[in-house]
């Protein structure tokens, strides 16, 4: 079948035209024009990865106004979001499309129009999954000139630690890539105590890294930001894997913001070696055909020590093959309310899911565990890793979506 030329150059075109606040409305009036939709919305999700909120296309203005708050779970927009795939039903005289807005893995929100029955339902999906993909390019460029879409991710306003906390996590909660796909989850504790995880990829290597102050709330979010900035500098500046944990552990030290515990990972993309620094962090967990074991490895001083115990950090060799699921957490996920879930069993039972739904499933079982009302961070980050031999980037980790129903905690 022959498909009419793309929509894609004029509509990137309008929506850089229009102001950064009104972008999206820019791509809602031209999908309304080109199909006729009585109603067109962008939905973007929050920070808690268990809502919606439908940003008003028609007067975006990012005053913080009334905006429709939607949760998730059991909800279409929460089946089209795991899936990846693009929902169609007829809706009396018209027919609704729900199509993700996503990015290299790191799921954005959805678009959702209403327009009138009759259109193919095959030429529909692609155009209106063709304006998604521009859309998601379109909020990723223009969230850096307003807060707009920051805001709509928000269900209440933050602390000022929970604001430090929350800039100090990447852009991009989860990647993928031909190699590998990522994701990592943060459920904050009431008090705040500054985890952080961090990620970035370059030609060949791949930078992982998870943190855990001591202390709470403000304290803890600047000894995270000390630290955290710490280790991209050096990694930033080309350093070995022993000389950014070396730099953090300086950085602690010198501008006394205590101490905090590590893990820091680096993986050879062409070769698939991975090395890794222990900073007295617990030891991550590894799943391999179907079997899930804690990884042992050498265990060094938390970051902060370097008076009380200058020795170098030392880089160990990580065991890591095609089909590996791995994974790095705080002791959130083990302690306190932690001790009440099996993590274990939970990763056994998630494991054909994507690993953005298998963090944010972890982290909410620990604070269903808790009653809603943490006394510690829980952060975990997961890790397919597909090989070195791969040469197209996976976008479908888990595919099946009666295992996905199957494995969804009852009470989130």
């Amino acid at each position: 079948m022959t498909r009419r030329p793309s929509d894609l150059p004029r509509l990137l075109t309008a929506a850089e035209t229009a102001a950064p606040v009104e972008a999206v409305a820019v791509v809602a009036e031209d999908l309304r024009r080109r199909f006729a939709a009585t109603k067109v919305s962008f939905l973007i999700v929050d920070l808690t990865g268990r809502a919606l909120a439908r940003l008003s296309t028609a007067t975006a203005t990012g005053s913080g106004g009334e905006t429709e708050r939607i949760p998730l779970f059991g909800s279409v927009y929460e089946q089209v979001i795991r899936t990846q795939r693009p929902h169609h039903e007829p809706a009396g005289q018209q027919q609704r499309v729900i199509v993700p807005v996503t990015n290299r893995g790191d799921a954005i929100g959805l678009l959702e129009l209403l327009l009138p029955a009759g259109r193919s339902e095959e030429d529909v999906v692609h155009a209106v999954g063709e304006a998604a993909h521009a859309l998601a390019y379109v909020v990723i460029a223009n969230g850096r000139f307003t807060d707009f879409y920051t805001w709509g991710k928000r269900t209440r306003p933050p602390t000022l630690a929970a604001e430090i906390q929350y800039q100090l996590l990447p852009q991009a909660l989860s990647c993928e890539a031909a190699q590998f796909t990522f994701s990592g989850s943060l459920e904050p504790s009431e008090d705040l105590s500054g985890d952080t995880f961090d990620y970035s990829l370059d030609r060949d290597t791949l930078h992982l890294s998870v943190t855990d102050p001591m202390g709470h709330d403000l304290d803890a979010a600047l000894a995270a930001t000390v630290l955290v900035g710490a280790l991209r500098r050096a990694r930033r500046a080309g350093a070995t894997l022993a000389e950014q944990a070396h730099q953090g552990d300086q950085a602690l030290t010198t501008h006394g913001h205590g101490h905090a515990t590590g893990q820091l990972l680096r993986i050879n993309l062409h070769t698939g070696q991975a090395k890794l620094v222990n900073a007295g962090h617990p030891w991550p967990l590894r799943m391999r055909a179907g079997l899930v074991e804690t990884v042992p490895c050498q265990v060094d001083q938390p970051f902060g020590l370097a008076v009380v115990s200058p020795r170098p950090y030392r880089v160990q060799t990580l065991d890591l093959r095609p089909g590996d699921r791995l994974l790095m957490l705080t002791d959130g996920m083990l302690e306190r309310h932690g001790e009440k879930v099996d993590v274990a069993a939970l990763l056994r039972q998630t494991r054909s899911l994507h690993p953005r739904e298998t963090t944010l499933m972890l982290t909410s079982a620990v604070r269903d565990a808790a009653g809603g009302r943490l006394e510690d961070d829980a952060t975990v980050v997961c890790l397919d890793w597909h090989g070195p031999q791969e040469e197209h980037r996976h976008v479908s980790s888990g595919a099946d979506t009666h295992r996905a129903s199957a494995a969804r905690p009852p009470n989130r």
